[in-house]
């Protein structure tokens, strides 16, 4: 699954572009000839269109602006619920019938739910994208919603949140250590949702949740690949052009209060070793104050823990030996205020307390002193390799471009991504890191492993930030 979401595996569809220009209202007109080409219907519902004439396939995504950021307490990972219903079909292609149809197509498709947006997408031959949009919107406007499948996909849901989190004592941590460090923002609730929230959904409860956000003036269309765009537009005009567009709620701002001082928690879980996770509250791309604030985070981040060469591994783990393994991150791309994370396993004989001593030096030699014009440069030149591999994926470029859209950026802004990181300086990084990289912002949790349970105790963590499938 990509973008951190849970996925299930898939088809892909297939049609042909061959509708006739006429025979459609004409919708607004592209925006701009640039490299993605950009239409909205009458009903409000945006298409977002690059050719990629590569190779004869194509990426096409539909997001939807909802995800667990949007939900309030007591339904807590309703989106991802409603993600997996989604496949469960219409009167006009029952239960399995989608992906069936994209499997003999000889596609494949799945979806996704993170904390700002659910997607649904395919891949196929672009000769079937046509097919794929009339899947898509049947199922924006005509999903099911039987009792008895529901019934049935929430024991599932109800066993993925037991082998996804709380069977994983290092997921577990993560998301109390998200629940510490935030006080009223959503992003301290788990995407997948709280298990008595779980428990208590009812049918009407995600038929509201559909008929509020699944709407064409809340959905993008994403299309990459070989493809005309204004055939693309077309054929968006003929599957969801006459769809009716409902009015989406007003979303109440959940702004999280100063942090006064820092947070620390202490988990007590079946595992075989412990585990630490750190973070300070920082400001998202949409959130601070200065845009390049967030590149200049993003690089800290990269001069910690970006290759064999980073801070981290080279001192912390090969040179001192303190951590069996241990990195850092950071995000610009979400709605709201993020966090700088760090993390780390302790080698065999060494304790929580000292690897988080060493890992918060670290953090204090970026606000002393500048990172050297030989980390810059590394960190740099990864993300121009990282971003030339990403345009080389015809998938990727449909992802970026449906994330920073549904994020309230432009799609322009991913154009810009390398240029932004080329531009920040040493001094911005340290600016940064003396601004937000502050004990009084920080979270600190530490799972301290009890006894192993059967089947528990697994080593590594599902961090899930973004979503879970």
């Amino acid at each position: 699954m990509a973008a951190g979401g849970l996925g299930r595996g898939r088809g892909l569809l297939l049609v042909c572009l061959l509708v006739c220009w006429a025979a459609f209202p004409a919708a607004a007109p592209a925006q701009d000839q640039g490299p993605v080409y950009t239409y909205t219907l009458d009903n409000g519902m945006r298409i977002l269109v690059r050719p990629d004439d590569r190779a004869p396939v194509v990426s096409s995504m539909v997001w939807y602006r909802v995800g667990s950021s949007y939900e309030p307490s007591g339904i807590t990972g309703i989106s991802h619920t409603l993600e997996h219903m989604m496949f469960k079909g219409t009167q006009a292609h029952p239960a399995g019938a989608f992906s069936r149809i994209i499997s003999e197509l000889g596609g494949r498709e799945n979806a996704f739910t993170g904390r700002d947006y659910t997607a649904y997408y395919q891949q196929l031959a672009s000769e079937h994208l046509g097919k794929a949009l009339e899947l898509e919107a049947d199922r924006m406007q005509h999903l099911s919603l039987p009792e008895e499948a529901f019934r049935r996909e929430m024991q599932v849901i109800r066993e993925e949140r037991r082998l996804r989190t709380e069977d994983d004592p290092n997921a577990l941590t993560w998301e109390h250590f998200r629940a510490t460090a935030w006080f009223n923002s959503p992003y301290g609730q788990p995407v997948i949702g709280w298990m008595s929230d779980i428990e208590a959904y009812t049918v009407k409860d995600l038929r509201d949740w559909y008929a509020r956000w699944y709407t064409p003036s809340n959905a993008l269309l994403v299309v990459a690949g070989d493809v005309d765009p204004d055939a693309v537009q077309r054929m968006a005009q003929e599957y969801f052009g006459g769809i009716p567009s409902r009015t989406v709620p007003e979303v109440k701002p959940r702004e999280e209060p100063p942090q006064r001082g820092e947070r620390r928690i202490t988990v007590q879980a079946p595992a075989r070793v412990p585990y630490l996770a750190m973070g300070y509250k920082a400001p998202a791309l949409p959130t601070a104050a200065e845009p390049w604030e967030a590149y200049a985070l993003l690089v800290a981040a990269g001069i910690l823990d970006g290759g064999d060469s980073a801070r981290i591994p080279r001192e912390l783990v090969r040179g001192r030996e303190l951590a069996a393994s241990a990195g850092a991150g950071y995000s610009p791309f979400s709605r709201l205020d993020t966090l700088f994370t760090l993390w780390a396993t302790p080698a065999p004989g060494e304790d929580l307390q000292a690897v988080e001593a060493a890992l918060t030096g670290m953090v204090a030699r970026l606000r002393e002193s500048p990172p050297t014009p030989q980390e810059l440069e590394r960190v740099k030149a990864q993300v121009i390799a990282e971003d030339v591999y990403r345009r080389d994926s015809i998938h990727g470029q449909a992802m970026r471009i449906g994330l920073l859209e549904s994020i309230g950026l432009s799609w322009r802004e991913g154009e810009a991504f390398t240029e932004r990181v080329q531009a920040v300086t040493a001094e911005q990084v340290q600016a940064v890191a003396r601004k937000y990289l502050l004990p009084s912002r920080r979270t600190v949790a530490w799972l301290e492993p009890g006894a192993l349970e059967s089947g528990g105790g697994h080593e590594t963590a599902d961090d899930a930030e973004g979503g879970v499938r």
